[in-house]
């Protein structure tokens, strides 16, 4: 019997000594295969990147995974007890796995093996083991993937401290609604920032890792409750929360509230998506949705949706002129209207409107059905609210509404103010436009609207439109006459010229009235908008000149050098016009729009910033009785600063004589210019104070006539007044600066010379070495013209009285220009340049 005992031990010691080598060989085979665990402590989670608007508003965030990364000192003990209560109560005291989660999962397999189910129950993984396996491995449901799960959780603890472990551990982990860690979660479950979480939000996160899914607060509203109701008893019976804290808890309900993505400004889409596109040509797509940015950009939340207001009011206004069109849509009325009603999808960053359906309609009133709300879980409003639509509050239709609509029509519709449930008639228009406002000084894009609605079309038309700014480009075309030797009382004939074509065709510009108006000063020929004496213009200087600073402004990158560009023929953009302009307004240094003031890594670093001048004296760490810093501008100065006094002088003249009076409502110094294409295609008007400058454009998107009315006075200037009035508003009127060392005179503006008492006069300004004219000396004037021009002079001395003058309109303002008559009869050559 002893001999068997001992043979029995024996061999039993042989079998587990068999066993442990075995074990021994397979833990070193599964630990063989182990990912490096160092790993983590360069990790770097994506991040979201988070855009806001220059004072802080929060415009956007861009990510794949939604995470905001949260140092393991800013989580709140509250949720860090719920975690710990949920998912490992023992963290803080072993050494990477749980034993007791341990023999629960054992228990738990053992019983599924009885049952029949091979399937890893799972179960016992502590924070650790969660951490090694959302990094480091698979979610593979496997013996070996579980030892190796333990294996790298024992390494890991003795190499992170705890406070680590958790840390990545709570900003790693999905918790659903695309959310990675507790800080997005909190966001896109409640729209609250960690610390602001109660005890019930708090448990409700801690008790999604197990499954987001499975409890769902829309889908599984029930599971959801019951789950977060034992994390908090879990807290209570850990010694974390009171009985009674916990009892109240479990009687709130979910109130989960899911966060929009996207634009968080209804008013700023247009802006957000540029500065999206900016952001991925500076650090590529995965910086951008996962390097955790941080941009300021340069938008002003007030003057955007000004901006907006002013673009659609104008957009509107037109578009009443067309009358109305057709119904969104025509659904049959069924049992509910609301449900029917709300399958149509409304604009969603037109809150001013709402959707509604036709119940009823007789003669030119209708009962209406207001679509009903939607509610978080993606279902619909019970309520049902029912309206008038009034025919009389509908200003812009003639006919009655029954002549327009049917029962089952699903149209716009918006509020009248002080009558309350009557509702007036509304639509989307087909004309589009843009508006652009930046800091002349700097270049910083305040506001950006690029259509009437993002959620109709993304199309961005105030950068992405190329459309010809037709007589907005003169300016540039005078810059470049006044840069080289012209003044604004020089004088150039404005008569008939003609191109011959490099094809041999003939290219005969016209003025808007299709009229001649003969020797007219530079000023007066941009206040007018004076196209033909603009083509001689710029024959005279040379249209290479022109295309060269068509390019310093950067109008457009390369120019052709023929002369329909003077008149804007070719195409750029409304960023790009406004941009030059405010060179112009910042005294001919070049502006380079931006749309972003700083980019910061997630750390916080400073790695973009759009303001590039030199600070010398800003390194300075402390004072030591040295003086203060110097800005060094070293943007390029590319027109003299006196001709860009100049220019904006003859362009404040627009404003107040010429094409551009409708902006006189402003009552302070305005410089601008008009644009009209041929066959009225697109209107704009560019303009600036000297704190804001702003660009409109309009236009259909397929560019067709607008109508023969809509010219840039009639159409791009009130837009631009109507949003300057507000962005402007309690801001005292400022002038343009005049830089030192030019000299002024008051200049007859018929003639260009000097005038004398008595006369209607200008002050010009002129550069040192220029002066008034001394004697009319006509541009682009032939001998025989000129002839004419001195017999006009002799016959108003020896008639006096009797030469009169015939009221000729001009475009936009109605001016009246000259044409000569005596005696009652009109006199004209056969060139038409001055009679």
């Amino acid at each position: 019997m002893l001999r068997l005992v001992g043979w029995l031990f024996g061999f039993g010691m042989f079998l587990a000594l068999g066993a442990v080598g075995a074990a021994a060989i397979y833990l070193t085979t599964v630990a063989s295969a182990l990912p490096d665990y160092t790993v983590l402590k360069d990790y770097q989670p994506p991040v979201t990147t988070r855009v806001h608007a220059a004072d802080g508003t929060l415009l956007a965030e861009f990510a794949r995974e939604r995470r905001l990364f949260q140092p393991i000192e800013t989580v709140p003990p509250l949720l860090v007890q719920a975690f710990l209560s949920a998912e490992d109560k023992d963290f803080y005291k072993h050494g990477g796995i749980a034993i007791d989660g341990v023999f629960r999962a054992l228990r738990d397999n053992a019983l599924a093996r009885m049952d029949g189910n091979s399937a890893i129950q799972g179960g016992g993984s502590s924070i650790t083991q969660q951490v090694a396996k959302n990094f480091l491995l698979t979610s593979e449901q496997t013996w070996d993937r579980k030892i190796q799960e333990a294996l790298l959780a024992i390494r890991i603890e003795s190499t992170f401290s705890k406070d680590r472990i958790l840390e990545l551990y709570l900003n790693e982990i999905f918790l659903g609604l695309n959310s990675y860690g507790v800080a997005a979660a909190a966001l896109n479950y409640f729209d609250k920032a960690l610390y602001q979480l109660d005890l019930a939000e708090a448990a409700y996160i801690a008790a999604l890792p197990k499954g987001p899914n499975n409890y769902h607060p829309f889908r599984r509203p029930e599971a959801a409750i019951e789950r977060r109701n034992w994390v908090i008893d879990r807290m209570v019976e850990n010694g974390h929360v009171t009985l009674e804290e916990g009892e109240l808890a479990k009687e709130e309900p979910l109130n989960v509230l899911p966060r929009a993505g996207g634009s968080q400004l209804y008013s700023a889409e247009y802006f957000t998506e540029e500065v999206r596109r900016e952001l991925a040509k500076l650090y590529g797509e995965d910086q951008l949705y996962g390097g955790g940015l941080s941009v300021r950009t340069t938008l002003d939340p007030k003057l955007q949706e000004h901006a907006r207001k002013a673009l659609m009011d104008g957009l509107i206004a037109y578009d009443h002129t067309k009358g109305f069109r057709e119904p969104v849509a025509s659904i049959e009325i069924g049992e509910d209207w609301g449900l029917d009603v709300a399958k149509v999808v409304p604009l969603s960053d037109v809150p001013e409107w709402q959707l509604a359906v036709v119940l009823e309609i007789a003669g030119n009133e209708a009962r209406i059905g207001l679509r009903p709300d939607g509610v978080a879980d993606g279902g619909v409003a019970s309520d049902r609210v029912e309206g008038t639509l009034s025919g009389p509050e509908i200003k812009w239709v003639s006919r009655s509404l029954s002549d327009i609509l049917k029962v089952g029509d699903v149209v716009y519709v918006s509020p009248v103010v002080g009558k309350t449930g009557i509702y007036t008639l509304e639509q989307v228009p087909e004309i589009e436009g843009a508006l652009v406002a930046m800091d002349p000084r700097t270049g910083r894009v305040l506001a950006m609207v690029g259509g009437f609605s993002y959620a109709m079309s993304e199309f961005n038309r105030a950068t992405q439109a190329l459309r010809q700014p037709g007589s907005s480009f003169k300016p540039i075309v005078y810059a470049a006459a006044l840069d080289n030797g012209y003044t604004p009382a020089s004088v150039v004939l404005d008569a008939p010229v003609e191109i011959r074509n490099s094809d041999g065709s003939i290219w005969r510009p016209e003025n808007y009235a299709q009229q001649f108006y003969g020797p007219q000063t530079l000023r007066r020929g941009i206040e007018r908008s004076r196209n033909v004496m603009t083509v001689r213009l710029a024959k005279d200087i040379g249209m290479p000149l022109v295309a060269e600073y068509a390019r310093l402004f950067g109008v457009y990158d390369s120019m052709q050098p023929v002369l329909a560009m003077a008149l804007g023929a070719g195409e750029t953009t409304d960023m790009r016009m406004t941009a030059a302009y405010a060179t112009i307004a910042n005294g001919g240094r070049k502006i380079v729009p931006t749309l972003i003031d700083r980019v910061q890594d997630r750390y916080g670093v400073t790695v973009y910033k759009h303001d590039q001048r030199l600070c010398r004296g800003c390194e300075a760490t402390a004072w030591e009785g040295q003086g203060e810093p110097t800005i060094i501008d070293n943007r390029e100065q590319v027109l003299d600063p006196m001709t860009a006094y100049q220019i904006t002088s003859m362009m404040e003249g627009v404003v107040l004589r010429g094409t551009g009076t409708a902006a006189k409502v402003l009552n302070r110094p305005v410089a601008g210019k008009t644009g009209t294409t041929n066959d009225y295609k697109d209107a704009w008007f560019v303009g600036f104070t000297p704190e804001l400058a702003v660009g409109v454009y309009v236009g259909y998107d397929q560019p067709r006539s607008m109508g023969s009315a809509v010219t840039g006075g009639s159409f791009a200037v009130p837009i631009f007044t109507d949003f300057m009035q507000k962005a402007l508003a309690g801001k005292p009127a400022t002038p343009f600066p005049k830089p030192s060392g030019m000299t002024t005179a008051w200049i007859n503006p018929n003639s260009g010379v000097e005038a004398f008492d008595g006369e209607a006069a200008i002050e010009e300004a002129f550069k040192p070495g220029t002066g008034p004219n001394l004697m009319t000396s006509v541009i682009g004037l032939d001998n025989n013209t000129f002839n004419e021009i001195q017999r006009q002079q002799q016959m108003q001395q020896q008639y006096g009285s009797a030469f009169e003058t015939a009221p000729q309109p001009a475009p936009d303002t109605g001016y009246v220009d000259p044409t000569a008559r005596i005696n009652g009869t009109y006199y004209e050559n056969d060139r038409g340049s001055l009679f």
